[in-house]
């Protein structure tokens, strides 16, 4: 579904991110894997997957919160690497606490990692795909930037500037062939859910019409059609991948 496409997909080193990675790899594409900082784990991810479908996969160094680091990594990238067909912004961090125990640096922090880096990538590689006359940029938001969670305020805030930018930029680069989705993932099995407390997990898991918790391949699937051909006339579009949570 991706052959001869080229994918940066950032946070890649586990969880989602992981997922998409082997999802986009094992349909074709070339990747670009962003990671905070090299490990031997990762590299040897990279370099089994490659192997494992027959793609080029590099690694992209760079701290989230630092743009100058951001942009300097970007350019460098685009000297080697002309085209990127798809962006996928799912580098995130996450903590719970209510609205009156949260930190200012840590609503500071969140803001910076979530919903500011997202947005300076999004500037950067729209510049690219504008110029190619063609992309898919794909935003992981989560549900509680739709309905608001106890302890998630400033979680759910980020989220929903992801999702607010998204329908703007469908509107603005609608014309040059360019398409912008949000990915809306419910309670989903990975590091980030580690901070919740055990009764909040087993009450979401209740919630859930499947009765289960998400996998970081249920939404690598749902990636996967929005950044091919088969999702070419869907933009602007908030999609929930949670189990028909109610």
């Amino acid at each position: 579904m991706l052959k001869g496409k080229t994918a940066f997909i950032t946070g890649t080193n586990r969880g989602i991110g992981k997922a998409i990675v082997e999802e986009f790899a094992k349909n074709g594409a070339n990747i670009i894997a962003h990671a905070r900082k090299e490990t031997p784990e990762f590299v040897a991810f990279l370099k089994e997957t490659a192997e494992k479908y027959g793609v080029d996969i590099r690694p992209a160094y760079f701290d989230m919160a630092n743009y100058e680091n951001i942009k300097l990594e970007f350019q460098a990238l685009i000297k080697t690497q002309k085209i990127i067909h798809i962006l996928v912004n799912n580098a995130g961090i996450f903590k719970e606490s209510l609205v009156q125990m949260t930190l200012m640096d840590d609503v500071q922090k969140m803001f910076n990692i979530n919903f500011l880096a997202p947005f300076y990538l999004m500037q950067l590689v729209s510049k690219l795909m504008v110029r190619q006359k063609e992309g898919s940029i794909i935003n992981i938001s989560s549900i509680s930037a739709l309905e608001g969670m106890e302890g998630q305020s400033v979680y759910g805030a980020t989220k929903a500037a992801l999702i607010t930018v998204t329908k703007s930029l469908a509107k603005e680069l609608g014309s040059f062939g360019i398409r912008a989705n949000c990915i809306a993932p419910g309670v989903t099995e990975t590091s980030l859910i580690r901070n919740m407390k055990p009764e909040v997990l087993c009450a979401e898991k209740s919630k859930v019409c499947l009765k289960r918790l998400g996998m970081p391949e249920d939404v690598a699937k749902v990636a996967l059609f929005l950044a091919s051909d088969e999702s070419e006339y869907v933009t602007g579009q908030v999609i929930r991948v949670d189990g028909g949570r109610n």
